[in-house]
């Protein structure tokens, strides 16, 4: 790291180059080489699919334009277990281990994996989460320029309990995610953001950093998604009206509008819930049922599940949902392909333990949609 600065107990630790996934210096954001869509337009890209509607994009999209997400990161403490413990109960867990995560970290790690220019704004301990943390960023092709090291406060962790059918439970501390942000957001993370092609949010760090993120966005013309995971407290009025797009699960969806949301009718009437409390754009993940993308004034755009051939962990599956989904969105697909391309990436994720070592490569993505596509021609003859 090239200059460290105290602010507020915090270091901020300024990278003097950056890295590609290989490790390769990399002192500016450029279009990605080996994994673009152009480069597989060829072999993997077919006429109708959606990575057919990404090949053709990509070659006008603006590509100096990164993905910046700002939001948390966590150490994710998993234990496996046969089944839930009962009140005072004590459990034994099969296996343990420390791996990576945090939602924004997750989702800053699957963009970049995704092949796309990413920058991660956040902070961590002084602490060996903290190391866990960075190094599994920079090796996913992360810049981490913007990355503090709190020293006063320990990096958040998480601890995810996974059954033997891939489901999981999860307590969160906060840690490093929830404290030691300064009074305002520095400027020169407000300058990034407002140079991004598209901002990720997410509710484990503080409502008014959000805010004070999504209003810089907006004012620059930025578009901001939010995914509604983490802290249970509503979500703020101001802070709804600013992102472009609301992004809950169904779970959340329900905890968000207090409405029912068991059938698909009911999550469309909880949609237009948050249609009238501000969202004009709603993309609700429905786990085994798929997902589904409500926009103010339109029918709703469903995706169905794209079945996984085994499912180990969904820990990081609604990360790289919409992750992808901004990945596909800010490089100028339809929004019924920034679906699909996204249902393809969390069916991969979802066959691999632990949420950022699930995070698949773009060519993956590609070629699961290729594969589904010869699959859907070959059943029709």
């Amino acid at each position: 790291m090239a200059s460290i600065r105290p602010q507020n107990g915090r270091t901020s630790y300024h990278s003097a180059w950056q890295f590609t996934r290989n490790g390769d210096p990399n002192p500016k954001p450029k279009p990605p080489s080996r994994l673009s869509f152009s480069s597989f337009a060829n072999s993997y890209s077919v006429p109708g699919t959606a990575a057919a509607s990404l090949s053709a994009s990509a070659a006008v999209a603006d590509w100096n334009k990164p993905i910046v997400v700002v939001g948390s990161a966590n150490a994710d403490i998993y234990v496996e277990i046969d089944r839930l413990p009962k009140e005072g109960e004590t459990v034994a867990a099969r296996t343990g281990q420390t791996l990576a995560g945090g939602k924004g970290a997750n989702q800053a790690c699957c963009t970049a994996r995704l092949a796309h220019p990413t920058y991660f704004v956040g902070q961590i301990g002084d602490d060996a989460h903290g190391h866990l943390i960075e190094n599994a960023l920079r090796r996913s092709g992360v810049r981490l320029d913007h990355l503090a090291r709190i020293a006063a406060a320990p990096t958040g962790h998480a601890v995810v309990m996974l059954q033997p059918d891939g489901q999981n439970s999860i307590i969160i501390v906060g840690g490093t995610n929830m404290c030691w942000w300064p009074e305002a957001v520095r400027g020169e993370d407000l300058n990034l953001v407002r140079t991004a092609g598209v901002v990720l949010l997410q509710r484990e760090i503080p409502d008014r950093v959000n805010i004070e993120v999504a209003k810089a966005a907006k004012n620059a013309g930025v578009p901001v998604i939010i995914d509604a995971g983490g802290v249970e407290d509503p979500i703020p009025t101001e802070l709804i009206e600013t992102v472009d797009i609301l992004s809950p699960n169904e779970t959340e969806l329900g905890r968000l509008t207090r409405m029912p949301t068991d059938t698909f009718e009911q999550i469309n009437q909880a949609s237009k819930k948050c249609h009238e409390m501000g969202a004009k754009q709603v993309l609700v993940k429905l786990g085994s049922k798929g997902s589904a993308l409500f926009i103010n004034g339109e029918e709703p755009i469903r995706q169905p599940i794209i079945p996984a051939s085994k499912v180990v962990d969904t820990t990081g599956a609604g990360d790289t949902f919409t992750a992808a989904f901004a990945v596909a969105l800010v490089e100028g697909m339809t929004r019924k392909d920034c679906l699909e391309f996204a249902a393809a990436a969390a069916s991969l994720c979802v066959q691999v333990k632990g949420a950022m070592p699930s995070m698949p490569e773009r060519k993956g993505v590609l070629e699961l949609l290729q594969s589904l596509k010869f699959r859907r021609d070959h059943a029709s003859l």
